[in-house]
């Protein structure tokens, strides 16, 4: 019986340390969701790390190189069934999701690879498609990076704002 109060007790501590861990995470876990219609969906997760009154573009996140897109572990992108991103065939699955910004256009890169730490960036040959994105201005800055989709006529917007930035590509069911 003792031992059983000892496990519980030691389970409750443990659970209360992770959660305190994942509460002062300073980029703690995200996730957007698409629904497509018909059961069929896109979900994303990432981590959304904050401006701090840092210079994002071009300085933390170099223009021309490709970025994690958000912290930590790669940025997860799972859809139920096949999709077209941005003109693009993607078979229903799960992927990773990296981006290359540049000042007036981003790229977006889906990755067969699933699994992997951020950075470095090593997975070129595990590359699904690479597909262009559109960039804009935000009227006011954007604290925290954040991944959404917007509901579209056709499916669903994926948008990423942080900084002043949006990057966005217009994704629907196949």
């Amino acid at each position: 019986m003792q031992k059983r109060i000892a496990f519980v007790i030691g389970m409750i501590f443990t659970l209360t340390v992770f959660a305190a861990c994942q509460k002062s995470k300073p980029s703690p876990a995200a996730s957007a969701t698409c629904d497509l219609g018909g059961g069929k969906t896109i979900k994303t997760d990432y981590s959304s790390p904050r401006m701090k009154e840092r210079k994002i573009y071009g300085d933390l996140v170099p223009f021309g190189q490709v970025w994690r897109t958000g912290a930590n572990e790669a940025t997860t992108f799972v859809a139920s069934s096949d999709v077209v991103v941005g003109g693009t065939t993607v078979p229903a699955g799960s992927y990773t999701i990296f981006t290359v910004p540049t000042a007036d256009k981003w790229t977006l890169i889906i990755n067969k690879k699933t699994g992997e730490w951020g950075i470095p960036y090593k997975y070129e040959s595990d590359e699904l498609a690479r597909v262009d994105m559109k960039v804009s201005k935000l009227p006011a800055p954007v604290e925290n990076f954040t991944i959404a989709y917007d509901k579209s006529r056709n499916g669903c917007t994926l948008r990423m704002d942080w900084e002043t930035t949006r990057a966005s590509v217009d994704i629907s069911a196949k």
